[in-house]
């Protein structure tokens, strides 16, 4: 059990039967009336964030978390499989823990899954990742100084918005976290 007092970003914990990973948390002392901390709280199984505040006092419990480094190796119909990079064994997981973060993963890249309570529960892909542009709508002479940007079919299928001088052929870094163009690589 851990109080408030000890919450860190990152951390998972229960709370109301539900498991939530610490994604901010504030310890407020109002000048009136008794301290408390204010938090916003990701819940791990639906990735909807809510807003908390706790009393000092409040206890809850810790869940041990671990990231192991595993290898994506080929999808099937309904599952992802990935490969342990220690013990090669091998680890089926539904494709709904990837939702919105599939189209970004190439065959052998490298990735952590992560296990809560030595239950495999989500899969974090690296910070940035580099992909081909497949198709792009040619960009406009001289149309480059004013911004803007233009649609993006990528090696894997996803689509994103790059800017207007991007061609198809160019190997572009995304940003995994906010599916965005980061810079050519």
């Amino acid at each position: 059990m851990i109080s408030t007092n000890q919450f860190k970003a990152g951390m998972t914990i229960r709370h109301e039967g539900e498991i939530y990973r610490i994604a901010e948390f504030q310890h407020v002392k109002p000048g009136k009336g008794g301290a408390f901390v204010r938090t916003k709280l990701r819940n791990v199984t639906t990735g909807s964030l809510v807003e908390r505040t706790f009393r000092p006092e409040t206890k809850f419990d810790q869940l041990r978390t671990e990231n192991r480094p595993m290898t994506y190796l080929y999808e099937e119909p309904d599952q992802v499989v990935f490969m342990d990079a220690e013990s090669f064994e091998q680890l089926a997981l539904p494709k709904s823990i990837l939702a919105g973060r599939f189209d970004l993963m190439t065959l052998n890249m490298q990735v952590d899954v992560v296990y809560i309570d030595e239950e495999p529960f989500d899969v974090e892909l690296p910070t940035f990742v580099d992909l081909k542009i497949t198709d792009t709508a040619a960009g406009v002479r001289g149309d480059t100084v004013s911004g803007g940007s233009k649609a993006a079919v990528l090696e894997t299928g996803a689509v994103i918005q790059v800017p207007l001088f991007i061609e198809p052929g160019e190997v572009i870094r995304i940003d995994t976290r906010t599916r965005e163009y980061a810079t050519r690589a």
